[in-house]
């Protein structure tokens, strides 16, 4: 590959007014390189996914392996994100990336051989989970962050929202593909197309070179000055003392546990109260990809969010699943579903926006290996949460009284937050300065 297509920074005049567009982000040369390689990655990782779960019931015959395998791969984000941050911080940002695509990507190949011979077994599979969930605590925080640092900081959220539409454009292409592929060339062929997603991308990765202003060439010499004194304490005392970064986490767990596992919640409520079957449901699910779509436009259209405006949203989201969760008819539903996804998808741009920027630059790895480590707990514990409720309340009393949980809590903590005295958040002189706003991550 030629590095004069990647290498060169198309930065937009000094002048020019601020943008808007949900695009922005996209005039830079080496962010529209990092989108395509970051959809190419997304359509065979969601390739592999598809076909996955069909492997170990293939394999072992077992629905319970197959949650197993699930739970091996996600346990590593859970027990060593925060290790993961932390390495992010102490390596060179590009070469990390590179090198943990390369890895995931030999993971998927040795897969797709084992599984063209036959001689995947269940130890061997198991393996294979642990270590790609190892690498992803790495691979996640690292890719993340190299996408925010080739924009300069008021395009981040552009960043992210380009990002979140990559994630579902590859997120449909591979479920597609994945169809082909089985049925043509065998279930190796997934594994061995998203080996070779991974190696595009790490191939990319050594050409792109932020903008003028990026925040990777501010950050870079931060996170060099404090390279001999990286740790996992620090980057979780960091957190445990940023009150923005706690409330953040709080508006964002109570929304993951009540609010945002509408593939149970809405499954029960399309299939029993409303009476429809699984063809209604696969329309609502449609609805919910276009709400995330449009949502992913509009908030990359933001230049500065906040974790006021994130609570504000998850609230309104709330309340709209409560209205959702009273429809007396699929149409009703489906006409609340829309804005519940885009009311969603603006609140998920905004507050990663906010969690990947708002640390110094030397602490960004460690802040995400944190939140790594707290959105696996919700992830695991919130389903669980939310069928003993459903046991409890129904379908609609679990869309109503999780809705009305979320907005009662935000707007509690809000009127909390309101009556403390207005005292400013001084961080200490060795972990730099950060600035009383926010300042303004993404791909991958």
């Amino acid at each position: 590959m030629s590095s004069s297509p990647v290498s060169a920074v198309s930065a937009p005049p000094a002048s020019a007014p601020a943008s808007r567009s949900p695009w922005r982000s996209l005039r830079y040369r080496s962010m529209r390189w990092w989108s395509v390689a970051n959809f190419v990655s997304n359509a065979g990782t969601w390739m592999q996914l598809t076909v996955q779960n069909l492997l170990v019931l293939q394999i072992t015959g077992s629905a319970a392996a197959t949650g197993l395998s699930m739970s091996v791969q996600a346990a590593p984000a859970l027990l060593i994100s925060v290790f993961g941050g932390a390495a992010v911080d102490r390596w060179p940002r590009k070469l990390t990336a590179a090198v943990s695509q390369a890895l995931l990507g030999a993971v998927a190949f040795a897969t797709a051989l084992l599984v063209a011979l036959d001689r995947l077994d269940v130890t061997t599979l198991m393996v294979l989970a642990a270590v790609t969930g190892v690498v992803a605590t790495v691979d996640g925080p690292a890719c993340s962050l190299l996408g925010n640092d080739l924009v300069p900081p008021e395009d981040v959220p552009s960043a992210i929202g380009v990002g979140a539409l990559v994630h579902q454009a590859g997120r449909l292409t591979g479920a597609a593909l994945a169809g082909v592929a089985v049925g043509f060339l065998g279930t190796a062929a997934a594994y061995a197309a998203n080996g070779l997603s991974f190696l595009f991308v790490a191939s990319v990765v050594p050409f792109l070179r932020p903008a003028r202003g990026a925040a990777g060439q501010t950050g870079k010499a931060a996170r060099d000055e404090r390279a001999d004194s990286l740790s996992v304490r620090e980057g979780l005392a960091f957190f445990a003392r940023r009150p923005r970064l706690l409330a953040l986490a709080g508006v964002t767990g109570i929304s993951a546990v009540f609010g945002r596992n509408y593939q149970l919640t809405l499954a029960v409520l399309v299939t029993g109260p409303l009476a429809g079957g699984a063809g209604s449901f696969g329309t609502v699910s449609t609805v919910l990809a276009a709400g995330g779509i449009v949502g992913a436009v509009l908030g990359a259209r933001l230049r500065r969010p906040s974790v006021r405006v994130v609570g504000a949203l998850a609230a309104a989201g709330g309340l709209l699943q409560v209205v959702a969760g009273l429809s007396p008819s699929l149409a009703v539903l489906l006409v609340m579903v829309l804005p519940m996804a885009v009311v969603e998808s603006v609140s998920d741009t905004a507050g990663t926006s906010v969690l990947q920027t708002d640390p110094p630059a030397h602490l960004r790895g460690r802040v995400l290996g944190v939140w790594g480590s707290i959105g696996t707990v919700w992830g695991l514990g919130g389903p669980p949460a939310l069928g003993l409720l459903m046991e409890l309340a129904g379908a609609r009393g679990a869309l109503v009284a999780g809705g009305l949980i979320i907005a009662a809590s935000i707007a509690a903590g809000h009127l909390l937050h309101g009556r403390r005295p207005k005292e400013p958040t001084a961080l200490r002189a060795e972990d730099t300065v950060v600035p009383a706003r926010v300042a303004l991550g993404t791909a991958a």
